[in-house]
């Protein structure tokens, strides 16, 4: 007779970011192909990720025994576990100019044996001009500083010092 193993109950971890905004606002990740680049680590095991992996609202995969699905199945390299997480969309939110400076929760995942343990921002923000509402687009995060013009404000704009952490929720 094999051991069960009980379903990894659901915990839901937040993603929060802080920056310094220059004369941008409403800074937020565009679309469901957004790629979420995190990396994670096993809750039965301990094992994390070498590699960066990346989920998106638009990836949906059933899990095991019609419990739903996930935004990642994966199965654990050393401990075989089966492990999800599954971006919650209704949580997503946009980084403002009054929020400059101080961390806010941009996105929760329900995550069940797969915790987030480091996100690595990339290409695909989108923010607007705080005085002339512009619409820069393809915003890319990687470098944690973006810089550009604003035609219409006549100023530059930014974001800087681009931080984050996780906390349970």
């Amino acid at each position: 007779m094999g051991v069960r193993r009980r379903p990894t109950a659901a915990e839901k971890i937040a993603l929060q970011l802080k920056a310094t905004l220059e004369n941008v606002t409403n800074l937020r990740p565009l679309g469901e192909d957004f790629r979420w680049y995190l990396k994670m680590k096993c809750g039965n095991c301990g094992e994390i990720s070498e590699k960066w992996q990346y989920i998106r609202l638009m990836d949906t995969v059933a899990l095991k025994g019609g419990r739903g699905s996930a935004s990642m199945v994966q199965k654990c390299k050393l401990c075989a576990r089966e492990n999800s997480i599954e971006i919650l969309s209704s949580t997503i939110k946009s980084y403002n100019a009054e929020d400059n400076e101080k961390f806010k929760t941009i996105v929760e995942f329900e995550c069940r044996g797969l915790e987030p343990i480091d996100f690595q921002p990339q290409a695909g923000f989108a923010a607007e001009g705080v005085e002339s509402g512009t619409v820069f687009s393809d915003i890319n995060l990687q470098e944690k500083d973006w810089t550009d013009y604003d035609e219409k404000a006549q100023e530059s704009v930014g974001i800087y010092e681009v931080t984050h952490q996780f906390v349970k929720c």
